[in-house]
């Protein structure tokens, strides 16, 4: 694996993780906008800043904490982190997906990845939860471009990015929790603007159901690494031409707090599935 900023890489980050933590999860959780009231329920065992972990960027977007705790959720083992770094913050490529690398190397075998998207699919509205059944990437930008890291496959099949059976527990968790869980794929943009009206119309005649600026790299580089993904966006506005109101972070943000208690409801009884079916 090449090196990182300060010459750290994910297997070095990793060992810090295990001397820090005597949990060996195999389940990781990486909380968007929308997710973060999922720690209310988690039974803490290390709380980590990411500043504290060797190569970790650290997020600068409002409601990304920027920290990683191991504990309990529902009864499993879990590490959950909260807050991403984001491609649009400057960071390559490389940073963006260091985290999910390191969760590789330090065990994880299981990912679920949660994200704030704008909703393009005119059924859905905001406040929707939608699980992730495939993506485009249109971020004009591949995490695994670059030379190629010994003992990792060169070309990664994409067949099925998200994980049937891990989509399976999902829809499973989404029914326990009261919810009726969308179903749909994701575009991937960079931004950090938001879409004009016409992007909207060219991304629904591609077949986007919803529209974010994250989770694709990280999906793809998890892949890379062996590990199941699965994924859920939280319908947090309706994309540019459809919604009314102009775009703006607040409202993201606004969304996300409302709905906040489904979403932790969603993401804790997914984990208690986890731990039954290992």
């Amino acid at each position: 694996m090449s090196v990182t900023k300060g010459e750290f890489t994910p297997a070095v980050a990793a060992k810090c993780l295990q001397k820090l933590s005597s949990l060996r999860p195999t389940l990781a959780i990486i909380l968007g906008s929308g997710f973060h009231h999922a720690l209310a329920g988690l039974r803490v065992e290390k709380k980590i800043p990411y500043g504290k972990i060797p190569g970790f960027p650290l997020p600068s977007v409002s409601g990304h904490a920027g920290e990683l705790y191991f504990g309990e959720l529902g009864g499993t083992p879990v590490a959950v982190l909260s807050g991403r770094a984001h491609y649009y913050e400057g960071h390559a490529m490389e940073r963006v997906t260091f985290a999910v690398r390191t969760l590789a190397a330090f065990g994880i075998r299981d990912l679920l990845l949660t994200n704030a998207a704008g909703g393009i699919n005119p059924k859905f509205q905001a406040g929707d939860f939608m699980m992730l059944t495939d993506h485009v990437n249109f971020m004009g930008v591949n995490p695994l471009r670059g030379p190629a890291i010994p003992g990792r496959a060169r070309f990664v099949d994409l067949t099925e990015v998200y994980d049937l059976e891990l989509r399976t527990r999902l829809m499973q968790a989404g029914k326990a929790a009261g919810l009726k869980l969308q179903r749909g794929v994701y575009l991937a943009v960079s931004g950090p603007s938001y879409e004009t009206p016409a992007e909207i119309r060219a991304f629904a005649t591609l077949g986007a159901d919803a529209v974010g600026m994250s989770t694709v790299p990280e999906a793809i580089v998890a892949r890379h690494e062996g590990m199941r993904v699965a994924a859920v966006s939280c319908i947090t506005n309706l994309a540019a031409g459809i919604s009314p109101e102009k775009l703006s972070h607040q409202e993201v943000l606004e969304t996300a707090e409302r709905v906040k208690q489904s979403g932790a409801a969603l993401i804790e009884v997914f984990a208690r599935l986890h731990e039954k079916t290992k």
